[in-house]
């Protein structure tokens, strides 16, 4: 498990072309906004996020699944304590370099 943050921690496992995560986020943790060049699947376990994108705001409670296509600027924010299951494709090649400063401290 590696801490990101106070509020956020993650696991990760990576292969050839997709990367597989679980975030968990506390009560009042935000995602910053960014984009990244992977389509992104997300599985709310437990819990619910909010996400925001430039047109509208998602709640994404458990076990809903929100697509986020590649390219769209997105945040969120961790309505109550959640695990969230994410899928990336491609692999998040940041995340594996470490170079994800947006989600760190």
């Amino acid at each position: 498990l590696e801490k990101l943050n106070d509020k956020i921690s993650r696991q990760m496992i990576s292969g050839e072309n997709a990367t597989v995560s679980q975030l968990l986020l506390r009560r009042g943790a935000v995602v910053p906004r960014h984009s990244h060049v992977n389509e992104q699947y997300s599985w709310i376990i437990s819990g619910a996020l909010k996400f925001v994108f430039d047109d509208r705001e998602v709640l994404v409670s458990a076990g809903e699944v929100l697509l986020i296509p590649a390219h769209v600027p997105h945040s969120a924010v961790a309505q109550e304590d959640t695990v969230d299951v994410d899928f990336f494709a491609p692999r998040r090649e940041d995340w594996i370099r470490k170079d994800d400063s947006y989600l760190r401290g």
